[in-house]
């Protein structure tokens, strides 16, 4: 075996990350199916198994063809300037495989009967096309909620809410199979900020049967879909919602995670603890909301975030500096985690960012922070199989040795695609001549 000419990612062997790591011995043919021995062949990676993501709410006018970027995604941040959108889109899916997009309901259909779909579909096939998964966020939510469900009785807003999780589920299956289900549950029943009509369906149906009636429902329209419970409250409330959820029926495929750190880096250890306390439920862990500040912190003492609302809050050469090192550290420990799934960062540039806060791995003007660099020099870099050119042996063979995920082998023009995720050790590919480019 040692003599098998090998092809490994920079950090293939680090203990703490040989869960995410696996070895194929591919045995390349030709197209004619003759074995291609000693011949030069390139093996490249394509794709992680880990799930890494970012909004993709800035692309919403470009993609959909929106007039009016403002009016693209309003509630946590606008589109990008038309002027930025090409350079930013080159940054994005050099980094990214995931996209969230928004489908807050308030926005997405204002008026009754009058839904935002088009621009949604029009959106995600725009990812898709380029090669990215796409999920959606969040189905039910009190906050962002529709005016309209005011007007209507509890079983009144429960049935426009299962009509809109058929139309949106049901009718994008198959382009956005991944949904945030319900956001933020656990004060969804007690909410008072503000009057909402899920809310109320909470209060009278309680928080389990408005959790069952929504997972029912998605896992309906579609069964395929990954469906998750996300939030922001980590305490042992969020334990005590997912326990009797899960006593109860209630459908769940993977527990969201939010850790917006406006007010500083958690550090390791007390992410440690939060993902040693959510993963003894047995269900993969979505680290779906990741900010980490670049210049000012917020407040200690602000209890909610979304109560610091200043007129400019900038990005500064040394929160740059300190973001990056956090933001590897912060990476580094959730991919050291086995229970943890997918990371999706939720600010791409500081020009559309949630609250204005400077969370972005691009300033406003569209260029990179060492934010960026770093988790590129990670997911692109360190945790990656570059194009690597070798010979194969006398029997046609080369190891691969790598993150688990999808890797291209091409020669001559032709190409074969194969999978290093540790479920065939022997793994025999067949060149075919390659796409054209579109």
């Amino acid at each position: 075996m040692d003599l098998i000419p090998l092809v490994a990612a920079p950090a293939a062997d680090r203990p703490g990350l040989r869960h995410r790591t696996a070895e194929a011995t591919l045995t390349v043919h030709g197209p004619d199916g003759a074995v291609l021995a000693d011949r030069e062949v390139t093996v490249a990676q394509r794709r992680h198994e880990f799930l890494f993501g970012c909004i993709g709410f800035d692309f919403v006018a470009h993609a959909a063809g929106v007039d009016d970027p403002a009016a693209a995604s309003s509630f946590f941040g606008a589109s990008a300037p038309a002027g930025l959108v090409a350079d930013l889109a080159d940054a994005w899916f050099e980094l990214f495989e995931v996209a969230t997009l928004p489908f807050y309901w308030g926005e997405f259909e204002p008026v009754r009967g009058h839904p935002a779909t088009d621009r949604l579909r029009a959106t995600a096939r725009w990812f898709a096309e380029r090669g990215a998964t796409v999920k959606g966020h969040p189905l039910t939510w009190h906050t962002a909620a529709p005016d309209w469900l005011l007007g209507l009785s509890p079983a009144e807003v429960v049935e426009a809410q299962r009509a809109r999780i058929r139309r949106e589920v049901g009718g994008l299956a198959g382009l956005v199979d991944t949904w945030d289900v319900v956001n933020e549950s656990v004060v969804m029943p007690t909410y008072a900020r503000y009057d909402n009509g899920l809310t109320r369906v909470a209060r009278e149906l309680g928080r389990t049967a408005t959790l069952r009636m929504a997972f029912d429902e998605a896992r309906a329209a579609n069964p395929a879909a990954t469906l998750l419970l996300n939030d922001f409250d980590l305490s042992p409330a969020y334990e005590r919602v997912v326990e009797e959820s899960l006593e109860a029926g209630v459908g769940i495929d993977a527990l969201g995670l939010q850790s917006h750190m406006h007010q500083g880096y958690w550090g390791e250890e007390r992410t440690r603890e939060v993902l040693g306390r959510f993963s003894r439920f047995g269900l993969p862990l979505h680290l779906t909301e990741n900010t980490l500040v670049s210049g000012d912190l917020m407040p200690a003492e602000v209890g909610d975030l979304n109560d610091h609302q200043v007129a400019h809050w900038p990005s500064t050469p040394e929160g740059e500096e300190r973001q990056a090192d956090e933001l590897v550290r912060h990476v580094t420990t959730l991919v050291s985690d086995p229970a943890v799934r997918a990371f999706n960062y939720w600010g791409f540039t500081d020009a559309t960012t949630w609250l204005g806060a400077p969370v972005g791995l691009l300033r406003a003007d569209g260029t990179r922070k060492p934010s960026f660099d770093a988790l590129r020099g990670l997911v692109r870099g360190e945790w990656w199989v570059a194009p690597t050119t070798t010979r194969t042996d006398d029997l046609g063979r080369v190891r691969v040795h790598g993150f688990r995920g999808r890797y291209e082998v091409s020669a001559g023009g032709d190409v074969a695609g194969f999978a290093v995720d540790g479920s065939a050790p022997a793994v025999e590919v067949h060149l075919r001549p390659a796409p054209p480019t579109p």
